[in-house]
């Protein structure tokens, strides 16, 4: 099946997003402080500050999802609650930026960010915990039918 591939595409695309955002809150803090850029009478080293942390949480943020997706793809294995909640996190996060950058970016960020999506969403759908049947209270078989005599 597909899932295991997909899985571990998944982790090398977000840990690759996670480098790409990092180095371009890097690129973005090291402009501001080099121009002593100011916005409203805000302090040009709070703003470099706020980039490049800003950037290291995203980044941090972006490559826990990839480990969590890395482990769920190698393990072949439904992911616990807190691996779900992550990667539903992150699907959330690529939805909400891929709106928002039709009208800042363009398309082609826009259809990568869907990609990226779709593959969470995938993983998220594709790995999805049996849960066991319950057995009967009074001996008969599940679902209504009779019980074998």
């Amino acid at each position: 099946m597909l899932r295991r591939p997909i899985a571990i595409v998944a982790a090398l695309i977000l840990f690759v997003e996670a480098c790409a955002i990092v180095l371009v809150n890097w690129v973005l803090g090291r402009m501001v402080d080099s121009q002593h850029m100011s916005m409203g009478g805000i302090d040009p080293d709070a703003i470099s500050t706020g980039a490049w942390v800003a950037g290291a949480l995203f980044g941090i943020f972006l490559a826990a999802c990839g480990i969590v997706l890395l482990i769920i793809g190698v393990r072949d294995r439904a992911p616990g609650r807190f691996a779900r909640i992550a990667v539903i996190a992150c699907a959330v996060v690529h939805g909400v930026l891929g709106a928002l950058t039709v009208g800042l970016v363009g398309w082609p960020a826009f259809a990568y960010l869907m990609v990226v999506l779709a593959l969470l969403v995938f993983v998220l759908l594709a790995y999805v915990k049996e849960r066991p049947e319950p057995e009967p209270k009074d001996g008969g078989a599940p679902d209504g039918a009779p019980a074998a005599a």
